[in-house]
């Protein structure tokens, strides 16, 4: 029987509320953190990300307090990111009541947190989060992938979208399960916000180079979205939030359309 896909809500936190932005750019609230966690937990979500999208930008903590209160509230594995930067930083957010660290920039400018990471708390516990955008530029040593638009690369950035770094995103994930990476949160800059859909060719490209689970990230606006990267884009687990922040599409509607595509998805 072929694993359970999974279905994970994003909170992206700005200063103690959920907000949503398009391509990482213009927030507009979208709700407090601890009710929204909450009522995802009781729809039957499979986990919960909860990103604090400017920490890293403004070099500060994450926003403890909240973190404590999400994991309150709920009773489902629960990651958080954004500015953790060393162990000391995961430490605070695990004793918080978070169950994984994602690491995105951090790990970018100082790969052998990866490792430091997996060392202390276990690879189940660290997530690497890859924020990527389309290069048309050709560009010697990158990994070229054939899509619809033609020959590309992914281009990894970071600080929330504000910095592009260089360095290829199919690359960097081989590395960073290298260094002990237990799974990817891969999000399309591109796609963010959208809900025109996920970017299959860059879940696609990261899922078949590497042996640890994927969570596609960034354009889901109606319940085939995540079908089709569930399937197409081969992840093993789809993460939303417009969809579900604003009611459109509760997670048991989704759950439920999935099961009758044929998806095997958790209870």
């Amino acid at each position: 029987m072929p694993l359970a896909k999974r279905i994970i809500p994003c909170l992206d936190v700005d200063h103690g509320k959920v907000v949503k932005c398009i391509n990482f750019v213009n927030p507009k609230q979208a709700g407090d953190p601890v009710e929204m966690a909450k009522r995802y937990s009781d729809d039957g979500a499979d986990e919960l990300v909860f990103l604090d999208i400017t920490a890293s930008s403004e070099k500060r903590d994450i926003l403890r307090g909240v973190v404590e209160g999400v994991a309150k509230a709920i009773s489902i594995p629960f990651t958080v990111g954004g500015g953790i930067r060393n162990v000391s930083d995961a430490r605070l957010v695990l004793c918080s009541g978070a169950d994984k660290v994602s690491v995105n920039t951090a790990a970018v400018e100082n790969p052998q947190v990866i490792t430091e990471l997996a060392d202390v708390f276990g690879r189940q516990c660290v997530v690497t989060a890859i924020d990527a955008r389309r290069n048309r530029t050709p560009c010697e040593g990158k990994v070229m992938v054939d899509t619809a638009e033609g020959k590309l690369w992914f281009e990894v950035v970071t600080y929330g979208g504000r910095k592009p770094t260089g360095i290829d995103a199919l690359a960097w994930a081989m590395q960073a399960e290298k260094l002990g990476a237990g799974e990817f949160l891969v999000t399309s800059m591109d796609k963010d916000g959208t809900k025109d859909g996920y970017d299959i060719e860059l879940t696609r490209a990261i899922s078949e180079r590497v042996n640890v689970p994927i969570i596609a990230s960034g354009g889901a606006g109606i319940p085939k979205h995540l079908f089709d990267v569930l399937t197409e884009g081969k992840a093993d687990a789809a993460l939303a939030a417009s969809i579900f922040h604003y009611n459109q599409y509760p997670v048991p509607i989704v759950k439920d359309y999935l099961r009758k595509m044929g998806v095997t998805i958790r209870q």
